[in-house]
């Protein structure tokens, strides 16, 4: 007996996506819930896994093609699936020979990333029945685990280029979904928004002599390392609370005020510039947002992001810095009327009380819509985020 195996049910506003991966070839064994293929839409990359144990006998789609919801991919033909195959990797192999030894069961998604990060079982704790470790078991660990957050900035396509010998060599590559979706939406809001930048400049030492003393601390309390873009994110929450029109978008002839905060998170992926959001931060802690930060960063280069987590959104905060951005004029994200450009922190020469101090400042952009926010408005914005990061106290104070 065979098994179809069908393109998944794509979310609301996407039509089709590109075949982008077999994970199997023609006569391998594959087991239930294994990852047999991934596809890409202009939004996030959905993972097809196989409804059955069995043998993939044949593939109806070949890597770049376009498909549609519930178009045919892939026949399993049900039968007895061995659990390796010639095409694993060494490393999967052998983390598969270990849990073989164990009664832990273990998916073949979660395998596959315990192998890649050097983990063994005993290490993650499994959430699925009866113990089983999943795929999201495998990340919440490399989470909570990591010593260092994923830099949250903007990032190209990171694709190795490899040029063909040639006087004047050049390869043509297509553009990828996301790719091409990026590049509409900022088209687009250059196009159809009345953009202006604002600029000031933060001085971060106290921000820092706080981070520094406290850091050791919180990692060991929260399990989380203590970066700058949750006070950023804390900062920017009471300032948008201070300018609702700031936390505002323009649909068709509306102004639509929102009352919550929902603040996009700029994150350079392998695949291209995804903003992941922070839901209703005025509700989370420091930690909270550290931990949530991390969590974005993981599994946005593990192409793991959900479409939930990439929808929406009231403002965002991009950091340039990490690349050496002194400064920049970032580009609105719609329907979203500003977002706040980060950059790097660099000791520079500044007059105090009539001296001549050298202090550690990072220079803040603000991009707006001048449609709907005004520049009074848009300058006591960054103002405020400047003062209360100045004065962290300030943040934890509301005041």
């Amino acid at each position: 007996m065979s098994i179809e195996i069908k393109v998944p049910a794509f979310p609301e506003s996407v039509n089709e996506g590109t075949l982008v991966k077999w994970h199997k070839e023609v006569g391998e064994a594959v087991s239930r819930d294994e990852v047999l293929a991934d596809i890409e839409t202009d939004k996030v990359v959905f993972e097809v896994p196989s409804i059955d144990d069995g043998v993939l006998a044949e593939i109806h789609q070949q890597e770049g093609a376009t498909v549609l919801a519930g178009q045919l991919l892939a026949t399993v033909t049900e039968g007895i699936a061995s659990k390796t195959s010639v095409s694993q990797p060494p490393a999967v192999q052998a983390a598969l020979s270990q849990v073989e030894n164990t009664e832990i069961f273990v998916s073949p998604s979660a395998l596959k990333l315990m192998a890649e990060n050097n983990l063994s079982s005993e290490q993650v704790k499994g959430t699925g029945k009866g113990g089983r470790i999943l795929k999201e078991d495998v990340q919440v660990h490399l989470q909570s685990s990591s010593n260092k957050v994923t830099s949250i900035t903007p990032s190209v396509n990171q694709s190795d280029i490899n040029f063909s010998s040639g006087e004047r060599p050049q390869k043509r590559v297509p553009m990828s979904r996301l790719r091409a979706r990026i590049a509409e939406r900022l088209v687009h809001a250059q196009q159809t928004a009345a953009l202006l930048t604002t600029f000031n400049e933060v001085n971060m030492q106290p921000l820092m002599a706080l981070r520094s003393r406290y850091r050791d601390q919180f990692e060991k309390t929260h399990n989380v390392r203590l970066g700058f873009m949750s006070f950023f994110v804390k900062a920017a929450v009471e300032a948008l609370k201070r300018f609702p029109e700031v936390n505002a978008s323009i649909e068709g002839q509306d102004m639509v005020y929102h009352g919550f905060y929902d603040i996009g998170i700029a994150v350079g992926s392998p695949r291209g510039l995804v903003v992941p959001i922070l839901r209703d931060v005025d509700m989370l802690s420091v930690a909270n947002i550290e931990s949530k930060i991390a969590g974005f960063g993981q599994r946005a280069k593990d192409g793991s992001l959900s479409l939930d987590e990439i929808t929406g959104g009231t403002f965002s905060i991009t950091n340039g810095g990490v690349f050496g951005s002194l400064l920049s004029t970032p580009i609105l994200n719609p329907p979203q009327s500003a977002i706040l450009g980060m950059h790097k922190i660099q000791e520079r020469a500044m007059v105090e009380n009539g001296e001549v101090v050298v202090r550690s400042m990072m220079y803040l952009a603000l991009s707006y819509d001048h449609r709907i926010i005004d520049g009074r408005e848009a300058v006591q914005f960054l103002v405020t985020i400047k003062d209360l990061l100045e004065d962290p106290a300030r943040i934890l104070l509301e005041i």
